[in-house]
């Protein structure tokens, strides 16, 4: 069985250190995907992957590199659409799941919202990321790289 690795939709994640550490503590490869240059630790386990500026580019990689042995993590609702289908297991950088149940529904209110700031609505962006988020997303990390492992 080929070993887990980690996808990180890199450009806004903010939990990058929190990834290394967990897969340090695993010894599971991490792939940093950017559209620019970002600073990585110099460490045999993670590598940095520059894709194009293209829109979606880095999405677009990801999707094509997820497979059952991946744990992707990304905000992105269409990138996490796009890795469940391809059997990965997929984590929000506050820890949350999308799951095939969850993924429909956020969707439509991805859409919805869209939508309602086409229409000039002001809404409010996501909440403030917190310690919690980062401390659910470490937990949530790590009990997915496990059951990865237990296959």
């Amino acid at each position: 069985m080929p070993a887990p690795t980690i996808l990180v939709d890199a450009d806004a994640c903010p939990v990058k250190d929190e990834i290394y550490r967990v897969a340090w503590r695993h010894e599971v490869a991490v792939k940093v995907v950017s559209n620019s240059r970002l600073r990585v630790p110099e460490h045999p386990l993670i590598e940095r992957v520059v894709v194009s500026d293209g829109f979606d580019a880095a999405d677009d990689w990801i999707a094509e590199a997820a497979d059952a042995q991946s744990v992707v993590v990304t905000a992105d609702i269409l990138l996490a659409d796009r890795a469940l289908k391809a059997g990965a297991s997929v984590l929000g950088p506050n820890g949350k799941p999308f799951t095939m149940a969850s993924i429909g529904p956020a969707i439509a209110t991805r859409a919805i919202m869209a939508d309602l700031r086409a229409g000039g609505d002001q809404i409010g962006g996501p909440p403030p990321f917190t310690k919690a988020d980062r401390s659910q997303f470490l937990q949530a990390l790590d009990s997915a790289l496990v059951r990865l492992k237990r296959g």
